[in-house]
């Protein structure tokens, strides 16, 4: 039997170094981390090997939590980047009812809004103003949705702020979209990729099994759609980020195999940006209070999700994201140990996670960005949205690395 980890012990994981630790590992977990260490890359892993590390427990976790972050350090050095960006949520109008989600409104109740798309616009030209290279466009899906508001946006914003990257809209929006407009998947995102959209947002992901999104919510799309607006973007040109969503209903088997079907895409078209875990907030969710759901991620889960990653996309997506938003400074900081390299965006606002429970706030500057990571003792620098260009802050002297722009892919 494993033993149970203290809270303490694993808050102190990071001062643990892989000679320490690696002799008091299971010998099946030692020689899979090592496998991966050895080769950087988690495509070595059988299905079976990664199953055994996701449920990692006690001397075996804590060598996960140390082995990605060995792997981070080598695949990635040790920058922390960040984007500045803001997020635009143009309606809390929604018909689809994810019992996750404690933002959305029906179009009857007293705090509905609804941005039009100069609106969204003029918010956009305020973030480029602050400094944002970004913004991440999301919304509810409201019925009546004039049939090319999407593509109204991505104009209104490109006329007022034309170098402004527009990451915008969630495959669940893609399909809602096709529906409006009556066109082809295959056509309606070259359309809105020539109307100035950058690349798109892989949540409303979730857990990409259907037997959970039954549980999580009867309307959203598919497994299989979500799979095919992801792929079609990348032929189209348009990358994407990937993510998932623990903590609820899901089994670490879920996370497996969501991890793998990341990889097998990304070996396809090449087109993931990176992986965002996202924790799910449960304080204000239907999914909780119905007893769907448990009380969302132990510390364990938390770190354990984020070594995963790591270790399993290693040499196919190695950019993992922390979501700050749904964690606490020292939370972050922690899943940055256990393999991450990545805080995401500023935000300037934030409205889903915060209905729904979470309390690490709306913003994030980039100077507070540069404190965290530099508490830590790695590197901070500001990205763009594709990770082509870092721009290192690093006191007291600053100056840009560029990376070479990736290869086209398919």
């Amino acid at each position: 039997m494993p033993r149970n980890l203290p809270q303490s012990e694993l808050e102190n994981f990071p001062s643990l170094e892989w000679q320490d630790i690696a002799p008091q590992i299971a010998p099946d977990y030692r020689a899979a981390l090592e496998q991966v260490l050895e080769t950087q890359d988690g495509g070595t892993l059988s299905r079976e090997q990664s199953l055994l590390i996701a449920n990692a427990e006690g001397d075996d976790l804590l060598g996960l939590l140390v082995a990605a972050n060995d792997l981070r350090r080598e695949l990635v050095g040790n920058l922390v980047t960040y984007v500045v960006n803001r997020n635009i949520n143009f309606t809390n109008i929604c018909f689809v009812g994810c019992k996750f989600c404690a933002f959305s409104r029906g179009p009857r109740e007293s705090d509905t809004y609804f941005l039009n798309p100069d609106e969204v616009a003029h918010k956009a030209k305020e973030a480029w103003e602050l400094g944002a290279t970004e913004v991440c466009i999301q919304g509810g899906l409201p019925h009546g949705l004039p049939p090319f508001y999407y593509r109204d946006i991505l104009r209104a914003v490109k006329n007022v702020t034309p170098r402004m990257h527009i990451h915008a809209f969630s495959p669940m929006e893609i399909v809602y979209g096709v529906e409006l407009t009556g066109m082809r998947l295959e056509d309606y995102l070259p359309m809105l990729r020539d109307n100035g959209l950058d690349t798109l947002p892989g949540t409303a992901a979730e857990i990409l099994d259907d037997q959970v999104r039954n549980i999580l919510s009867r309307n959203k799309l598919s497994t299989e759609q979500w799979i095919e607006v992801i792929q079609t973007a990348h032929r189209c040109g348009i990358r994407t980020t990937s993510t998932l969503m623990y903590g609820h209903d899901e089994t670490t088997a879920h996370w497996v195999d969501q991890i793998l079907l990341l990889r097998t895409i990304q070996r396809e078209t090449g087109g993931l940006t990176e992986f965002v875990p996202l924790g799910f907030v449960h304080q204000n969710t239907l999914l909780f209070h119905q007893g769907l759901a448990r009380s969302g991620p132990t510390l364990a889960e938390h770190l354990k999700i984020h070594a995963l990653a790591r270790v399993m996309l290693a040499g196919s997506i190695n950019n993992i994201q922390v979501s700050w938003v749904k964690l606490n400074r020292k939370l972050s900081q922690l899943c940055l140990h256990a393999g991450a390299n990545d805080y995401g965006g500023t935000l300037m606002e934030e409205n889903i996670s915060r209905e729904a429970g979470a309390t690490a706030g709306q913003y994030t500057s980039p100077e507070d960005f540069q404190s965290m990571i530099l508490e830590i003792g790695r590197i901070p620098a500001e990205r763009n949205t594709t990770y082509t260009r870092i721009n290192i802050k690093q006191q007291p002297e600053q100056f840009t690395s560029e990376h070479p722009l990736e290869p086209e892919f398919a």
